[in-house]
């Protein structure tokens, strides 16, 4: 999966993608969750979901209602980054829980350690943009791939951007459509 990974983020020619990959696999985000009980909630599980993501997105342009012209570039950015706020922000901690035989045991689970409290799409596009240029349209995708789950004074605002570039919406239910029919 890294490997695979990897082998995408590779492809981008863009200045500082180097430097991004370092970044990544320096950090936990190979190993992290993709959150602590829901989609991807063990070991891996955001590298696999973001994989997940690409696969479904790059199926939804190809056989989308309206022509959605797009780079391959931007496609592998927005699907495999859009969680990247989640790097180094899941921390292991432990609980007593009885086993099958019932006794009481410590158990480990994730819990969050949020040291860079900025939101979640917009900490994605900050976290990202530390290392490469990111176009307008790929600010957008990964800012409001959280779609309706946003609080509702904003959905508005997430409206008008999925007007504005319909592969936001794209990316949206390319996130769902990870998250809960593939636990991803």
């Amino acid at each position: 999966m890294k490997e695979d990974f990897i082998k995408l983020l590779k492809t981008i020619k863009r200045e500082g993608i180097d430097e991004l990959i370092a970044f990544l696999e320096k950090s936990d985000f190979f190993k992290a969750p993709a959150s602590t009980r829901f989609h991807g909630s063990h070991e891996g599980g955001l590298a696999e979901h973001s994989m997940k993501v690409y696969e479904i997105l790059v199926k939804k342009v190809n056989s989308s209602v309206i022509p959605i012209d797009v780079s391959s570039e931007t496609l592998i950015i927005i699907a495999l980054l859009h969680d990247i706020c989640k790097t180094n922000y899941y921390k292991v901690d432990y609980r007593n829980a009885k086993n099958s035989f019932g006794e009481w045991e410590k158990v480990p689970y994730y819990t969050v350690e949020d040291n860079i409290p900025y939101g979640h799409g917009e900490k994605s596009v900050m976290m990202i943009t530390e290392f490469i240029k990111l176009t307008v349209e790929e600010k957008y995708c990964i800012r409001w791939h959280m779609g309706f789950s946003e609080p509702k004074e904003l959905y508005g605002t997430l409206g008008e951007a999925y007007k504005k570039y319909p592969l936001a919406l794209l990316v949206h239910e390319a996130d769902l459509e990870a998250s809960y029919f593939f636990n991803l």
